[in-house]
């Protein structure tokens, strides 16, 4: 009785996996045939038309006819296709900054269907505001797609901070007045769809997968870099979090003993040299700036100025830069990456891409016998971050749908 019991687990749990392959992969080439799903996969043919017919079912693929090319016979039967089935689910992400909320609407494709950008109160906000805030955003942005709230299959919240995403738990985020509270268990109890709450550049590295560089490459790793900087790690197509759901944490490493001061209260930290607060920080101490220059604004004067050869504000950039590819080198020595994807505001600004940092990160790199990973510069735009947060959502909500058909299996 036992080894049945064994034997129908190990069943479950390969259907399961399989499913999870068939629809990565079908996200992953955008339209596929039935017959390169199994040669690609190494799954029989049968086996991918039970799971495809399951796939089907609940609402998650469609089958296309694929479009015959210009030269092509038409004759015999047409090909079939199948692809994500968009319409199945809507979810809004949005990313919370220091400055504003970017909130996008996408379906299954990536689609994206509206968006909206609203200010951000001054934090760190309360609870109070929070609870307020979020909801507004979600309207505004479902009423930019033209859906309304009840029609989201969920809300991805991207933050910057330590996050348990499993539980939608906030150990620390520089935007809220309180702190280690259950931000997922909050929203739900005043919003009418679930909610799933990210560290921002893990949101990212999810995006990359569903939409971006990372979509055939199973381990890379994404540097995000804006007020703060982030890292997200994806090994073997999967985010890697840590043992408590919040590791990664690339911009709190350390780079210098006793050094600059972090707004995580340490010292040394690499984003205390490389953020744009840090970068800000230090032309404060010699630059004035004329009344109400945005944070943006300066950061834009100061890079001018850099390039036009000011010293001072060269040496601020030059700093980053050493700070950053010495960062970025440990990185690659410890995941040996197929590929670093570099994402964020702060690509308008190439002292973090210059070649001279890639030099950098050469030397400090062990590649006897071996070759350096692909490192590439994804300038998303002001939505990007936002997208990542929808990204989570959609993963979260094709994760819940595809365990139910293993439940409904398993009831069978």
């Amino acid at each position: 009785m036992r080894n049945s019991i064994k034997k129908t687990s190990q069943i479950t749990e390969q259907r399961s996996q399989g499913r999870n392959l068939v629809f990565s992969h079908i996200r992953n080439n955008f339209q596929v045939a039935r017959i390169d799903i199994a040669n690609a996969t190494g799954m029989s043919p049968a086996t991918v038309t039970s799971i495809t017919a399951e796939l089907i079912a609940a609402g998650l693929i469609e089958e296309v006819q694929r479009e015959v090319e210009p030269g092509q016979s038409k004759r015999g039967r047409p090909r079939v296709d199948l692809k994500l089935r968009g319409e199945s689910h809507i979810v809004a992400g949005m990313k919370l900054t220091g400055r504003s909320i970017s909130a996008v609407v996408l379906d299954l494709e990536g689609k994206q269907l509206g968006k909206a950008k609203v200010p951000m109160p001054r934090p760190p906000i309360d609870r109070a505001a929070l609870c307020k805030l979020i909801p507004q955003v979600v309207e505004t942005v479902s009423a930019s797609a033209g859906v309304k709230p009840e029609d989201l299959s969920a809300v991805g919240i991207g933050l910057p901070g330590t996050i348990q995403a499993t539980e939608g738990f906030v150990d620390w985020c520089p935007l809220f007045q309180e702190q280690e509270f259950n931000l997922k268990q909050l929203m739900e109890e005043i919003m009418p769809m679930p909610v799933f709450v990210e560290n921002d550049a893990n949101a990212v590295a999810i995006a990359e997968l569903w939409f971006g560089f990372g979509r055939d490459v199973p381990d890379f790793l994404v540097v995000t870099i804006e007020q703060g900087v982030g890292l997200g790690i994806v090994l073997d197509g999967e985010i890697f979090r840590g043992t408590q759901g919040f590791g990664a944490e690339f911009g709190h490493t350390k780079v210098q003993s006793e050094g600059a001061l972090c707004r995580c209260g340490q010292r040394g930290c690499l984003e205390a040299y490389v953020a744009d607060y840090a970068l800000l920080r230090e032309a404060n101490l010699f630059k004035h700036w004329e009344e109400g220059t945005s944070e943006e604004d300066r950061l834009v004067q100061l890079f001018a100025a850099a390039k036009e050869g000011d010293r001072m504000a060269k040496s601020i950039f030059d700093r980053a830069s050493r700070m950053f590819s010495m960062g970025l080198a440990n990185l690659v020595n410890l995941f040996d990456p197929a590929m670093v994807i570099l994402s964020g505001e702060q690509m308008q600004f190439d002292y973090l891409y210059a070649q001279q940092v890639f030099d950098m990160v050469r030397s400090s790199t062990i590649l006897k016998g071996h070759h350096e990973p692909e490192i590439r510069i994804h300038k998303w735009g002001d939505m990007m971050w936002a997208k990542g947060a929808a990204a989570f959502a959609l993963e979260e909500v094709v994760r819940i749908s595809l365990d139910q058909l293993g439940s409904a299996e398993t009831s069978a």
